[in-house]
């Protein structure tokens, strides 16, 4: 295999990216594995990588990844955002609720808001 350089490892964090949209997240994995080796403090290519092992169902996986990217960047609303949903799916609600509400108030985008629940009194809450 050639040398990687700098110059690669963004050809390589831009395939990943088109690999992720192509719904290949396995691919974008393997592209950004060795990205992450040769600059593991690049947490753009952290959140991309646990975006792709979010799709790959991957969640245990995505879950560290978006903690060590909250690690750095605490105030990183998507990365709270995506936590969340990732601990929903885990079936983990208490969790995900609290990370959903972190990116609403940190963004409030619709979507975020939405997914917060704000309005919610939350399991068994009687309202």
């Amino acid at each position: 295999m050639p040398e990687r350089t700098p110059e690669t490892h963004v050809i390589d964090y831009r395939a990943a990216e088109h690999l992720l949209a192509a719904h290949d997240p396995q691919g974008a994995v393997k592209l950004l594995d060795p990205v992450i080796s040769a600059h593991p403090e690049n947490t753009a290519a952290r959140l991309l990588r646990a975006r792709a092992f979010f799709h790959a169902a991957q969640l245990r996986s995505a879950e560290l990844e978006f903690q060590l990217v909250l690690e750095r960047e605490p105030d990183n609303a998507f990365a709270h955002f995506a936590l969340g949903r990732t601990l929903q799916r885990a079936n983990r609600p208490e969790e995900a609720t609290r990370h959903l509400r972190l990116a609403a108030a940190l963004d409030p985008r619709p979507d975020f808001v939405e997914a917060a629940r704000f309005g919610d009194t939350g399991p068994g809450d009687a309202a």
